[in-house]
């Protein structure tokens, strides 16, 4: 039964990718649609994402399927959608829980969304593709306090952002394919955006932010 979960995520691209594409159409493009309608769908869109997300927790804590997106057959993540906003194609995928950023290096960053972008060009050879991630970090929360007296603990507080992975290994602008093939785990720098805040943004509001810095060339072409 286990082994259904991926066909059935796979399943449900197609309506995601009809769901996310009418509303974010709808709310860049001023096709018609009533932005409450928009709205509602993003709501839906959210509501069914959660709901998957519980099914494959469910089957992972009896130890029905992994997690763990080193192991080949992993369910670590899957498709929540794609849609188009001017040159940008944008497809969204959601970690089932929080991932570090690179499969076997201790960075602190941990990635919960990934986005996928194109940006389309008039001439089909100068495509060019990103990635862009949500991501996690810890990082130290202490009191302000002017009494040095005072010895405060440490205490560690969650930061969300929105970055870019900068390929380092193998390096991007090489032509020799031997590099990549003997590449086991690319590895990459994670290039800082937008700061959010302590609080986790929902699959389709940390989707509109990235939306907008893109549209705003505030992204390194």
């Amino acid at each position: 039964l286990a082994a259904k979960v991926p066909s059935f995520l796979f399943t449900c691209q197609p309506f995601f990718n009809h769901l996310q594409a009418t509303a974010w159409n709808s709310v860049s493009q001023n096709t018609g649609l009533p932005l409450d309608i928009s709205t509602r769908l993003l709501d839906l869109s959210q509501q069914l994402f959660d709901k998957l997300e519980q099914l494959v927790l469910t089957y992972a804590q009896h130890g029905l399927l992994s997690l763990d997106e080193t192991e080949p057959n992993s369910v670590s993540h899957f498709c929540i959608g794609q849609s188009q906003i001017s040159h940008l194609r944008v497809t969204a995928f959601r970690y089932c829980r929080l991932t570090p950023y690179l499969a076997k290096v201790n960075t602190g960053l941990y990635k919960r969304m990934r986005w996928n972008v194109e940006r389309l060009q008039e001439q089909q050879d100068q495509q060019t593709d990103e990635d862009y991630f949500l991501c996690c970090e810890d990082i130290p929360n202490t009191p302000a306090d002017d009494d040095s007296s005072i010895v405060c603990s440490i205490n560690m507080a969650k930061m969300w952002s929105i970055g870019q992975w900068v390929q380092v290994k193998p390096d991007p602008n090489s032509e020799d394919i031997y590099d990549w093939i003997t590449c086991e785990t690319p590895q990459a720098s994670y290039h800082r955006l937008l700061l959010l805040g302590s609080e986790e943004p929902t699959c389709c509001s940390a989707t509109d932010l990235l939306q907008k810095l893109l549209l705003s060339d505030q992204t390194p072409q």
